[in-house]
């Protein structure tokens, strides 16, 4: 049997019971470390404390092991109890339903536990869930590569009206293009886009297509660390929020459609002017 657990947003606490008894009833736990973060995963003894609740050892599955070695995987849990753990809910990533169907071209039995995941804690602004359009995912530029097709799904979104959740580039060991070149990987530092290079991002984009999808003065809201004690939740214009300093990883940002009034009264609560960004 495969499990695939949704361990939720915040910290190793947030599993729920019925991952919980998968977990401890399985021979071998890996554990997603590329999609996305917990609390944990930025702290130097996390996994040890999520090894201690969970009572079992856990094996780090970056996007190597399970994009390349999936089979190896998939091998185990066919004689054996083997938990995937995933921050968030499990289908939160294509790479997890990847994992799903290969599976069950093995003829491996799949048990899913789901868990909250970014695409429903951002309700806790306000906004209602299904007032979204099209979620879009902004890369990191560089210097040779600065792609700009979330701007047409964005500009789909504001037309009819509907918010716009961005899901911020997360880089975990990601090889350099130079090492890759060379023929022997060597990995860049981790890196995570802050609320304010994506606003940066957004708008060099609308600067230079010109077609007044949003503006700096558009209203946006900004989040940072979803389901931790620590969360922060700030509305804003992008001009404003470009000067708020979010703190450690991970942020999101939602470009706001247009609003019914009792998002707006919600709204209020997290306007930069009013409460300064307090969550």
């Amino acid at each position: 049997m495969l499990y695939i657990i949704g361990l939720g947003l915040g910290d190793e606490k947030d599993i729920t019971l019925r991952g919980l008894e998968a977990v401890q009833k399985s021979q071998k736990v890996f554990i997603e470390a590329y999609t996305s973060l917990l609390s944990f995963g930025i702290s130097s003894d996390g996994l040890s404390t999520l090894e201690k609740l969970y009572g079992k050892s856990i094996t780090v599955a970056d996007r190597e092991m399970v994009e390349e070695k999936a089979d190896d995987i998939l091998l185990e849990a066919t004689s054996s109890d083997v938990a995937f753990l995933v921050v968030g809910d499990p289908f939160g990533a294509t790479t997890h339903t990847d994992l799903v169907v290969r599976a069950k071209k093995l003829g491996v039995d799949v048990k899913v536990v789901h868990n909250a995941s970014v695409m429903n804690a951002i309700g806790v602004c306000g906004l209602q869930l299904y007032r979204y359009g099209e979620t879009v995912s902004l890369p990191f530029f560089t210097d040779t590569w600065r792609p700009d097709s979330f701007y047409e799904k964005i500009q789909r979104n504001r037309k009819l009206g509907l918010h716009t959740l961005c899901l911020l580039d997360i880089r975990v060991k990601e090889p350099s293009l130079e090492s890759l070149c060379r023929g022997k990987k060597q990995y860049e530092p981790p890196r995570f886009m802050a609320v304010s290079v994506a606003i940066e991002q957004l708008l060099e984009v609308e600067q230079m297509r010109g077609e007044n999808a949003y503006t700096e003065d558009t209203t946006c809201v900004g989040f940072a660390r979803l389901g931790s004690e620590d969360q922060l939740v700030v509305a804003g214009s992008m001009k404003q929020l470009l000067e708020v300093d979010f703190g450690l990883p991970l942020h999101c940002l939602v470009i706001v459609g247009d609003t019914h009034p009792v998002e707006e009264e919600m709204l209020d609560f997290y306007k930069l002017a009013k409460n300064q960004g307090q969550a």
